[in-house]
């Protein structure tokens, strides 16, 4: 019996094998949720470097938000990675959400960076 984390790093790799898939040259939009924070990062893979990064460990979101474990920190969050890639550059992504479903602070993210200019 494989373990929880044998599970989720499995569900991941086939989450990223299929986005290299569809990607066509376009960075990556990368989510990560742990139980008190939430991190996302575009990155770039042809030429392996982050363009753009947000979490709720930003000094300014942290001072903002009560925690960083609820939809509104996510939503931030979400804002905040699209001002960034903008300023960037960057206006198309394609959404990596790691082993986690897509629902509540990953969905909240995804809506927050598609309001604020991001298109994948």
């Amino acid at each position: 019996m494989a373990s929880r984390k044998e599970v989720l790093v499995h569900r991941a790799a086939r989450v990223r094998r299929q986005l290299k898939a569809v990607a066509n040259g376009r960075p990556r939009l990368s989510v990560h949720r742990s139980s008190k924070n939430i991190y996302a990062q575009i990155i770039d893979d042809v030429a392996g470097n982050t363009l753009a990064a947000a979490s709720t460990l930003d000094a300014d979101l942290r001072k903002a938000l009560a925690t960083g474990a609820n939809i509104d920190a996510a939503a931030a969050v979400g804002k905040l990675v699209a001002e960034r890639a903008s300023k960037a550059g960057v206006k198309e992504v394609v959404f990596d959400r790691g082993a986690f479903i897509f629902h509540g602070r990953i969905k909240a993210l995804a809506d927050a960076a598609r309001e604020n200019g991001l298109t994948f």
